[in-house]
């Protein structure tokens, strides 16, 4: 399986660069990660309601475009189901079974992502009913990502 990550803006703080590019270089053996990020859509600092719909269609239609054509995509979303590694794991070993070689997991920006958006997706992935930061989910997905990796393959992941 190639896994894509399609999210909005750079990470800004070292110790998520760090930790995503950890478990990125963990990926290689197993098909890797490639990570797509997007600029964030510029809002001034006194936008109001309006204008943050606009820039979450507009970033939801960038990310939608950016998504590799025969890919099963995935959204990060707090309205998503929530599941245990095990099950993701399995959600992913029955894709490949499947036939799906492709998997992007899309991850909206700071005002979340459009219902449109929403509605693009094969499916909806939540990590908690806590709120987290769009940033903080990419370290978060990158691991678990991983972590599936080594369970479809029957490794040890804690030693």
């Amino acid at each position: 399986m190639r896994f894509t990550i399609i999210c909005i803006g750079k990470l800004k703080d070292a110790y998520l660069r760090d930790g995503v590019g950890e478990f990125v270089k963990r990926m290689r053996p197993y098909g890797g990660i490639t990570i797509t990020e997007l600029n964030e859509s510029k809002i001034g600092d006194k936008a109001g309601d309006v204008e943050r719909r606009k820039v979450v269609e507009e970033e939801g239609q960038r990310l939608l475009k950016a998504v590799p054509a025969s890919a099963y995509t995935v959204l990060l979303d707090v309205y998503g189901k929530t599941m245990s590694s095990e099950e993701l794991a399995k959600s992913i070993a029955n894709l490949e079974v499947d036939g799906v070689s492709d998997m992007a997991f899309i991850i909206g920006g700071a005002f979340g992502v459009s219902d449109a958006l929403r509605r693009s997706v094969h499916q909806k992935l939540s990590f908690s009913p806590m709120t987290f930061t769009h940033q903080m989910v990419r370290l978060l997905l990158v691991e678990q990502i991983y972590r599936t990796a080594k369970i479809n393959r029957n490794e040890p992941y804690h030693w």
